[in-house]
């Protein structure tokens, strides 16, 4: 090979290399990671909640751009008990949020995050009247969220293990699924599938045309319809109604209601349950009764005690777990709804 013909050679690597350089930076300044880093901390901060990562959020080109997040923690303001913790996030991009556009994630993925139910409720309970000056946004993922190898716990115990939820797209008018998988304390498989179309109506989100599908192995099926709403916080609202099936106890009509907190009472579930033998009227705090719930499959041994919350129950026989339970009737709290079937007099219970 001539002189000549290196020397060109020389040339066209350098500013091959020059290129390649220039493409690395401008990707990285295109991806802007403190950018993304510091808006969603100051989301989270708006919330009352720190996150943090392990290293700086990373950009990369390929197979679309994105940012790759290492060793997530979230936690409440000043609380030791992490939230949430995963090993891995993703933040899928579009060129045009890239390039300045409005802040669009195209995917989120999520790998084996940690959620403390403990810590979730303890910043739920916390959360000051929601602010009508800053209405809740619907977020636009245009191609969903995956999150795999989850586990839901409280404090030691595991809730649901080998947890795995994906969506599909996420954008205002426009319908919107949801699957989980997932397998309780016990390993038996828990299902959950969900249709809405969400909307903006003024401050509020709303959750039209909704269809629940829920399922604990073979033992109970639940379907309910209905719609919901949040306007932020804990001023949430929802009524579905539908069905019940129990392998052991048959059909029943099942009816709730969500009524947003206030400064009196907390977020509240009003449930009513009709069927074969069993009748249920109740107003309940949802986090709360989660945490009642899952006593009562406690590898340590179930722990059977009166729910959270007000109203009455009449059970001829069920079974929670290895617990079974036969011809009880119960009121709980002060000022009882009357239950199915009872009278307005019925007895306060323990």
């Amino acid at each position: 090979m001539s002189r000549r013909w290196r020397n060109v050679l020389l040339v066209v690597a350098g500013l091959a290399a020059a290129a390649l350089l220039a493409a690395v930076i401008g990707v990285y300044w295109l991806l802007q990671p403190d950018r993304f880093t510091t808006a969603m901390q100051a989301q989270a901060s708006a919330l009352g909640l720190e996150l943090n990562l392990a290293s700086p959020a990373s950009p990369t080109l390929f197979p679309r751009p994105a940012l790759e997040l290492q060793g997530i923690t979230l936690n409440e303001r000043g609380a030791s008990m992490p939230i949430l913790l995963a090993a891995r996030g993703r933040l899928a991009l579009p060129w045009r949020t890239l390039l300045g556009g409005p802040t669009v994630i195209t995917r989120l993925e999520i790998d084996a995050p940690r959620v403390d139910l403990d810590a979730l409720q303890g910043w739920l309970s916390r959360l000051p009247a929601s602010d009508s000056s800053r209405p809740p946004q619907i977020p636009r993922i245009d191609t969903g969220i995956l999150i795999s190898r989850a586990s839901l716990v409280r404090g030691n115990d595991i809730l649901l293990e080998n947890l795995a939820l994906e969506t599909g797209q996420l954008m205002p008018g426009e319908p919107f699924s949801l699957d989980v998988t997932a397998r309780d304390g016990s390993g038996d498989p828990v299902l959950m599938r969900l249709l809405t179309t969400p909307r903006m109506s003024g401050a509020s989100m709303q959750f039209q045309n909704i269809a629940l599908h829920l399922s604990h192995g073979a033992s109970a099926t639940i379907d309910l319809r209905g719609s919901a709403r949040w306007h932020g916080a804990a001023d949430a609202a929802a009524d579905l109604t539908g069905t019940l099936d129990s392998a052991n106890a048959g059909r029943y009509e099942l009816a709730m209601q969500l009524t947003p907190a206030t400064t009196r009472d907390p977020l509240l579930l009003r449930l009513k349950l009709d069927g074969p033998g069993n009748h249920a009227n109740l107003e309940l705090p949802p986090l709360a009764l989660a945490g009642w719930w899952s006593q009562l499959s406690s590898e340590k041994g179930p722990q059977l005690t009166i729910p959270p919350g007000r109203g009455h129950v009449e059970v001829d026989k069920a079974s929670f777990g290895n617990v079974a339970v036969e011809g009880l009737r119960l009121d709980i709290g002060d000022d009882v709804p009357a239950g199915a079937g009872s009278s307005a007099g019925a007895q306060q219970g323990p």
